[in-house]
């Protein structure tokens, strides 16, 4: 296990209006992490592999300038809605709201300007074995569209055996709609390092959401069994990427949500496993929510570059979003993302390394 220590914060940059941006160091129990105050953005996680060697096995930027102007979501918070909302529009209590679109016709992880590109204000804790940081934002009623002054407080906390706990945490003083969620592209064998194809995914979940050509759920809920989204048990990501399923084809390979078996729960239940072969590491994922988003990086194009110059291109890194489902308040079946006055919204996501 490594040592701990209290985060050490290093100015990383400025926006154009010379807003300057924060970074922060963490390590606890063998886990090394960077944060940045824009966007609560991971800018690095670092574990070892079976031998002890490091690598960060998340996808990042040098440079501030870069997340600004050409960031695919690399590392960041996400909201006020994580995921897709149909054409960018829902009823709430009577009242049609029009978010900003910013995904063809849909609204992608809370608009143009969401949660991902805000500066955060951030605490460093240490806390018995503990160490991590406090993210505050406050949410204007109107911002992005969205119903409501929603304050909220996400927690990063490293713990003792190098768990990467989140903890999410938001009130509103208007009825609105909320969904959290982190977008970290991971890549076990290193960042960069090329295809995870090869990698083994597991997800503890016997239905998916089926979506139409927009990446908008159709409101069916479909079981896995006999097809390329079963996860069930742990295989190869390219296994069945290439079998021609019509839901494949239309976003480009995975970049869908799983229903999750165990529906909504009280506190953190394991939900999936993703596994490096040739490293030996492992990452597991427990959570409360009820959806968790697999996307293999299909849009990653080549032009990104990250640190040591590497070349970020389709299928080189994945995500794995804990979540409610998309585009849930169209869909009255749906697990509800609604939020009132005089509720707390809380989630957890739980994140533990192995090799």
């Amino acid at each position: 296990m490594g040592g701990r220590g209290r985060p050490v914060t290093s100015l990383f940059g400025r926006l154009a209006d010379g807003t300057e941006i924060h970074s922060w160091s963490l390590e606890n129990g063998g886990t090394r992490m960077k944060v940045l105050s824009y966007g609560g953005i991971v800018q690095s996680l670092e574990v070892p592999d079976r031998h002890g060697r490091y690598a960060d096995v998340s996808l990042g930027f040098d440079r501030i300038e870069e997340y600004v102007a050409s960031s695919p979501y690399f590392g960041a918070l996400i909201g006020r809605y994580g995921n897709r909302i149909g054409n960018g529009r829902f009823t709430l209590d009577g009242e049609t709201y029009q978010l900003s679109v910013d995904d063809g016709e849909n609204s992608l992880h809370g608009g143009a300007d969401g949660f991902d590109r805000r500066v955060w204000d951030v605490e460093p804790f240490t806390e018995g074995s503990d160490v991590g940081l406090r993210l505050s934002y406050t949410s204007a009623d109107g911002e992005m569209g969205y119903p409501g002054t929603l304050e909220m407080k996400v927690t990063y906390t490293l713990t003792e055996r190098g768990d990467w706990r989140i903890d999410y945490e938001a009130t509103t003083d208007r009825a609105t709609v909320v969904n959290l969620t982190s977008h970290v592209y991971w890549n076990l064998a290193g960042a960069g390092s090329g295809t995870i194809e090869d990698h083994e995914l597991e997800i503890a979940a016997s239905r998916y959401t089926p979506t139409d050509p927009g990446l908008i759920p159709t409101g069916e809920l479909a079981e896995v069994a006999g097809t390329a989204f079963d996860f069930r048990r742990a295989k190869p990501i390219g296994r069945d990427l290439r079998t021609g399923h019509p839901d494949l084809l239309a976003a480009k390979g995975y970049d869908h949500n799983w229903v999750l078996d165990k529906g909504v729960t009280a506190e953190p239940e394991h939900v999936a496993t993703l596994r490096d072969p040739a490293s030996g590491r492992t990452l597991e994922i427990a959570t409360n929510e009820p959806g968790l988003q697999f996307y293999s990086g299909n849009f990653l194009d080549g032009t990104l570059v990250g640190p040591g110059g590497h070349t970020y291109r389709q299928g080189d890194a994945l995500c794995l979003e804990t979540q409610h489902f998309p585009d849930s308040p169209n869909h009255p079946s749906f697990p509800s993302t609604v939020l009132r006055p005089g509720q707390t919204y809380r989630t957890t996501t739980i994140h533990s390394f192995n090799s």
